[in-house]
This record gives C-alpha cells, sequence and structure tokens, in this order.
C-alpha cells in the first residue's frame, strides 16, 4: 500500500462532507439520534439521575458508536453500489487516500455527535461523574470513532445495503452483551471474559465506568483509551487493505 497523500485525502473528505451535508436525514440521525436515546433512558429511570448516572456513562460511548456504524457502513456501501466509488479507482488514488478521507469526513460528524451528546447529558441532564466531564467527551469521541472505523471495514464485505445492517447484530450486539453493561465482565463465564478482553467496547465501557468513579487519569483509563484508538486505527487499515475496486 503506497504512502498517502493528503491532498487527495482531504479532496474526498470534502466531498463526502458535501454530500452529506444535503442529506439532512442522515445528519439528524448522526447528531440526533443519541441525544434522544440518552433522553429517553433519563425518564425510563423516571427522572433518577443517581440511576441514570450509573449506566448512562457507558452508553453514552454505546449509542453514538451504533449510529456512526450504520451510518457509515450504509453511506460507504451506497456510494460503491452507485458507481461512485469505482470511478474514483480508476483514478491515481491509493486505497488508503480513499479509506482515509471517508474516516476524516465521518469522523467530523463523529466528533460534532459525540459533543453534542455528551453536552446533553451532562448539563440538562445532570450526568454526573467525579472525574472531569472533558474526560467522559474523550473517551466518547473516541467511541464515535471507533463506530466509524467498524462501519468503512464492514462496508468493504457487503454488496447491499441490507447485507451492511445486517452486520449490526454480527459485529456490535454481540459487544454490548459482553462489555459489561450487563454483567460486570469478572462475572462471566471464563470463556466469555475471555472473548470480551478481544472487542474494543468492552474497554471503552470500562473508560467511561473509570471517569465516573475516579477523580483523575488513572492508568487503566490511558490504557483503555489507546486500546480504543488502536481498534479504530487496525480497523481503518484493514479496510484500506480490503477495499474492493468492484462491487459483485
Amino acid at each position: 500500500m503506497r504512502a498517502v497523500n493528503p491532498v487527495i485525502t482531504l479532496a474526498t473528505a470534502r466531498r463526502v462532507l458535501r454530500q452529506l451535508s444535503h442529506d439532512r436525514r442522515t445528519v439528524a440521525l448522526m447528531l440526533l439520534v443519541p441525544v434522544f436515546l440518552l433522553v429517553l433512558l433519563y425518564y425510563v429511570f423516571d427522572a433518577d439521575e443517581r440511576m441514570f448516572s450509573s449506566t448512562g456513562a457507558s452508553l453514552l460511548g454505546i449509542f453514538p458508536l451504533i449510529t456512526m456504524f450504520l451510518v457509515t457502513s450504509i453511506a460507504t456501501l451506497r456510494e460503491r453500489t452507485s458507481g461512485t466509488l469505482e470511478r474514483l479507482m480508476t483514478m491515481p488514488f491509493g486505497k488508503a487516500d480513499l479509506i482515509l478521507g471517508y474516516a476524516v469526513a465521518f469522523g467530523v460528524f463523529a466528533v460534532a455527535q459525540a459533543v453534542l451528546a455528551t453536552a446533553v447529558a451532562i448539563w440538562p441532564l445532570g450526568l454526573e461523574t467525579t472525574g472531569s466531564p472533558w474526560l467522559l467527551l474523550v473517551i466518547a469521541v473516541m467511541d464515535a470513532l471507533l463506530g466509524t472505523a467498524l462501519g468503512l471495514f464492514v462496508s468493504a464485505f457487503a454488496s447491499s445495503e441490507f447485507q451492511a445492517v445486517q452486520f449490526m447484530p454480527a459485529v456490535v450486539l454481540p459487544q454490548i452483551l459482553l462489555c459489561g453493561l450487563f454483567v460486570p465482565r469478572e462475572q462471566m463465564n471464563g470463556v466469555l471474559e475471555w472473548i470480551s478482553g478481544l472487542l474494543p467496547m468492552s474497554y471503552a465501557v470500562d473508560a467511561m465506568q473509570e471517569v465516573v468513579t475516579e477523580t483523575g487519569v488513572t492508568g487503566s483509563y490511558v490504557r483503555d483509551l489507546v486500546i480504543v484508538a488502536a481498534f479504530a486505527l487496525a480497523m481503518l487499515l484493514v479496510g484500506a487493505a480490503t477495499l474492493r475496486r468492484r462491487t459483485p
């Protein structure tokens, strides 16, 4: 894989951002759905701020990851099935230029989504954390970027939008079940605990819980953040390596 050309990468990102800006429903899905789900969760607990804080922090990372995964995988696949990606790949572009361009474009929305969801959770909804809200924001942004990377990765293996959606129960739902949200990971069956240690969402949830219970930046928080970032980078690299010129 040849070196990345920043000019091509940024040109690709600008093109994708222009397209997304004209699709108001997709923009609303990315920015508002996580906020709506957090507000819904708040009232599920009947506005009990203590109960909301105990689970809301973890879901603050999970909700953006899910929405960015869905939007990114479907939007990227639509580019392939419409022939846009195929035409671009006939030009002197590297696969890494294209995949990073898409990552930058969707990453802009991922950051905006995480900032909006975190702001709503902390101020209007009163999510309480022992640590700094900025630490919560950092991991929320990283989770949204992870969802973007996973979406770009699975889009290379789907031949239709329906197949892209089918990847969600295969890729995302097992992580939700095993991340420690419902049962502490150390209380799981030994095999399931081992599997959970291989999944990035487990470390995202652990980092969120560190912010809720600890006052400062802990070694565990930094470790979890680095692991989530490494997973996101790995998915982008594999996605670039497996990007196909033609869609079946």
